[in-house]
């Protein structure tokens, strides 16, 4: 089996975690989706030779780890700080430079405290990597990006729009 087929494999499982991540309301649920989700998209991107991409992607699983029981500006600031360096280390063109970008996003989606900012955040780090990973050439990355921002504005959906619809409706 090659690489890019093993890879899509990981990427397969990854949509999985993805899929389910923003179906939850409770924040530490979907942390932990997004864990699972990016320790095996690190996988696939070490299989297609992304350096960046994967290396940024196991820092974005130590950075959900921590945001398990942190929210501090400091942890904040440190994976901003870790998230350029690697950039730096493993620079390679136009990939490194959206992969830092996405990942910035998703670093304060991260540790923000409540749901609705991470969702909203994430929205636009997801957009990024949709274009990181065409640009990479992974055909299942791309799939895996367009279900978790279809899941996330469903989730965003059903915990905010409806119900202020709903409550704008009732006072009518």
């Amino acid at each position: 089996m090659s690489d890019f087929v093993l890879s899509q494999i990981f990427v397969g499982f990854a949509i999985c975690s993805d899929l389910i991540s923003f179906q939850f309301k409770k924040r530490s649920w979907i942390l932990c989706c997004l864990l699972l989700s990016c320790t095996l998209i690190s996988i696939h991107f070490m299989l297609l030779g992304h350096w960046t991409a994967a290396s940024l992607a196991l820092l974005a699983a130590a950075r959900f780890i921590t945001s398990l029981f942190t929210t501090s500006r400091f942890a904040l600031t440190f994976f901003l700080l870790a998230s350029l360096s690697i950039t730096a280390f493993t620079y390679e063109g136009i990939l490194s430079i959206l992969g830092v970008t996405g990942a910035m996003f998703g670093t304060t989606a991260t540790f923000c405290k409540d749901d609705k900012r991470l969702r909203e955040l994430m929205m636009i780090c997801t957009s990024i990597w949709m274009i990181h990973n065409i640009i990479a050439n992974s055909p299942g990355a791309v799939f895996m990006e367009l279900i978790f921002i279809s899941s996330n504005i469903i989730g965003y959906f059903r915990y905010y729009i409806r119900p202020a619809r709903q409550a704008f409706s009732s006072v009518e």
